[in-house]
C-alpha cells in the first residue's frame, strides 16, 4: 500500500455535521467501502502490524462489522460479532459504557475457545469507551488480545487514554 493509496482512502470519507445529534461530525465511511481499491488499502493498512499474529476478528457493531469481516477474509481466519445489547441469541458476556453522546451495552458469545487470539476492530476510536467494553469483553471470556484497530482515530477526544495502545489506519 502506497501513501497515495492510503491518501485517496481517507479523502473518501465524508464528515456529516450535527449527526446524529448537534454538535457531532459524524465521519462517514460509506463512500470508502465503495471503493474496491480503497477499502482494499486500509483492510491491508489494519492487517499489517498484527500480521500472522491472531486467530479471529472480532468486530464491534455496527461499522466495525463491516471493516472486522474485510480484515478477515483478507487474513484467512473467522470473525466474531460483538453486539449492541439484546441483538445476540446466546449472550455469555455483557458490558456497559459511556460514549460521547450516551451509554450504551455490548455482548458476545462464547463461540471461541478460551485463549483464542483475538484482533479487535473496529471503525472509529473516538473517547474509547466501545474499544475498552470490548477489550473486557475478551477478557472475561478468557480469549487473548492480540491487539486493537480502527479505521480512524480522533485525536482530540484523546481514546488512547481509555483503551491503551490502539492502531489507527487515519488519525485527524
Amino acid at each position: 500500500m502506497t501513501s497515495e493509496a492510503l491518501a485517496h482512502a481517507e479523502s473518501l470519507i465524508a464528515g456529516i455535521p450535527d449527526f446524529p445529534q448537534p454538535g457531532v461530525l459524524f465521519r462517514d465511511i460509506s463512500p470508502l467501502l465503495a471503493d474496491a481499491q480503497a477499502l482494499r488499502t486500509v483492510v491491508d493498512a489494519v492487517i499489517e502490524p498484527f500480521a500472522g499474529q491472531f486467530d479471529v476478528v472480532a468486530g464491534i457493531e455496527a461499522r466495525g462489522f463491516i471493516l472486522a469481516g474485510a480484515v478477515a477474509i483478507a487474513a484467512g481466519v473467522g470473525m466474531a460479532p460483538i453486539r449492541k445489547a439484546g441483538k445476540l441469541p446466546r449472550p455469555a458476556a455483557s458490558v456497559s459504557y459511556a460514549l460521547e453522546y450516551g451509554t450504551a451495552a455490548i455482548e458476545m458469545s462464547d463461540d471461541l475457545e478460551a485463549g483464542t487470539r483475538v484482533l479487535l476492530v473496529d471503525d472509529i476510536l473516538a473517547t474509547g469507551g466501545t474499544l475498552r467494553a470490548g477489550q473486557h469483553l475478551l477478557d472475561e471470556l478468557g480469549l487473548q488480545l492480540a491487539g486493537t484497530a480502527v479505521l480512524m482515530e480522533l485525536v482530540e477526544l484523546q481514546g488512547r487514554a481509555v483503551c491503551g495502545p490502539v492502531h489507527s489506519v487515519f488519525r485527524v
